[in-house]
């Protein structure tokens, strides 16, 4: 008799046996291979499950999976049952859907796989993240969640996600990644995000690079969508800020007048725009929380309840691993799952802003399709050393390539394989002077989490 783990791990099996993109070294954006056909027609085989639950569908280059997790958090602490569905996973496969900050049990995911796997054959060239998509919606239909939210695994026109009638589209900061898939130009990459805005219903822009902002609201003019633009229907600013989180400010234009006085008060008029408090650091973060309250706003305006306490507990309680995340203090090691050139220098920023005049030894893996040297040239100049290493991931550069392009950059530079042997040579070396730095992948944080707990040091969380 198989016990729940073996048959967990069939069905992880039974889904990584068909079409997995995510683990090719090279593949074409084609409408042969990418459109939603395939997930239309399971989604009818299934029963439309997708339409079972209120949506917020978001996509973007940076900040989606914060953003979702904060637009998830409150909801939850409003009392709604709220789904989560993000990728890719961290440790293991089950984070990806979640309710109401639980992952789905491994049950429950045998259990739905095994009502997929005959229809699977109806539909040809199916692929793991479309059954994985599947799967989640399938399974926020049988919990009867009243939100699900949706962050998109790449692009978003031709996203599986994409099937889905939303209450609110939401695109956060759009940047250089996926060039080779998505197109050259920002232009062309917020065509691509830009695919999952509908029609006549409300969308919400995070900041963004004015030629990705152009395009975006072309495609909002276009099918007649609301634009919700963050930086100009909410306005926000940097309250305070630690190593265990920060605060900032929120308001509407129309409260401007009373922000001034506040302003020329130093804080002491009795009127004050509200105030949020989140664990998660630097200062995109934010901009990604105003993302998030704006979001949740529009909601309100189209009859969701949301009270001022949920939005304080909901943004105060938040969880979202391997962002900026301090992993111990002395010495201070931080991971991050930066992996283009624009998060590497929102990092870097972040560092300055933390760890001012620190030397930081550079713990570094990444995915052969990325932007490498781009993230050098943000990250190097604060760096005095560089570890490089690799994940397990098929896509991972060999790490003497990154020790060869740091040689070129003029630093010191070793492969140190399997991580545990990176993260234990950066601890001797960095001494209490130095911050450890681990980042270039969602993969490589995710083993540096898991490395440090087994080499037996706590994970403190950003909280000290």
């Amino acid at each position: 008799m198989k016990n729940v783990d073996q048959k967990y791990e069939e069905a992880l099996d039974f889904l990584y046996s068909f079409i997995d993109y995510s683990l090719k070294r090279n593949f074409r954006y084609a409408p042969d291979k990418f459109n939603l056909d395939r997930m239309r027609k399971l989604m009818e085989l299934l029963g439309n499950p997708e339409r079972d639950f209120k949506i917020v569908h978001i996509a973007g280059t940076k900040g989606k999976g914060s953003v979702s997790a904060m637009c998830a958090s409150v909801l939850q602490a409003q009392g709604y049952l709220t789904g989560l569905y993000t990728s890719p996973h961290m440790v293991d496969f089950n984070e990806r859907i979640q309710i109401n900050g639980d992952f789905i049990s491994k049950e429950d995911l045998v259990t739905i796989v095994d009502t997929l796997k005959p229809i699977t054959k109806q539909v040809p060239e199916i692929t793991t993240f479309e059954l994985t998509t599947a799967l989640a919606f399938v399974y926020f239909s049988n919990k009867k969640v009243d939100f699900a939210i949706i962050e998109v695994g790449l692009g978003g026109r031709l996203d599986a996600t994409n099937v889905v009638s939303p209450m609110i589209s939401v695109i956060t900061s759009i940047s250089y990644d996926h060039v080779s898939i998505l197109g050259n130009t920002l232009s062309e990459i917020a065509g691509e995000k830009g695919g999952i805005i509908k029609p006549n219903t409300p969308v919400v822009i995070a900041p963004q690079k004015t030629e990705a902002l152009i395009r975006l609201k072309e495609i909002a003019r276009e099918k007649n969508a609301p634009v919700i633009q963050v930086g100009r229907d909410y306005l926000y600013a940097a309250d305070t800020h630690n190593l265990m989180g920060q605060s900032f400010l929120i308001w509407t234009p129309e409260e401007q007048p009373l922000v001034d006085t506040f302003i020329e008060s130093a804080g002491r008029d009795i009127w004050s725009p509200i105030r949020i408090k989140i664990p998660l650091l630097g200062y995109h973060q934010i901009e990604n929380a105003a993302t998030a309250y704006a979001t949740l706003k529009t909601l309100e305006k189209y009859g969701v309840s949301i009270g001022q306490k949920a939005y304080l507990t909901g943004f105060g309680s938040v969880q979202w691993p391997g962002r900026l995340e301090i992993l111990h203090r002395h010495p201070v090691v931080v991971v991050d799952s930066a992996h283009n050139r624009y998060s590497a220098q929102v990092l870097r920023k972040a560092m300055d802003d933390y760890f001012p005049g620190l030397p930081i030894i550079l713990v570094f893996g990444a995915s052969e399709d990325k932007d490498i040297d781009g993230m050098f040239q943000e990250l190097i100049p604060r760096v005095w050393k560089v570890i490089a290493t690799q994940s397990t991931h098929p896509r991972s550069i060999d790490a003497q390539e990154i020790v060869d392009l740091a040689h070129r950059f003029g630093r010191a530079a070793q492969a140190i394989l399997p991580i545990e042997k990176a993260m234990m040579a950066a601890i001797d070396e960095a001494g209490q002077e130095s911050v450890i730095l681990v980042t270039g992948s969602i993969f490589i944080a995710a083993a540096a989490r898991d490395s440090w707990s087994a080499l037996g040091y706590k994970n403190h969380n950003n909280h000290f």
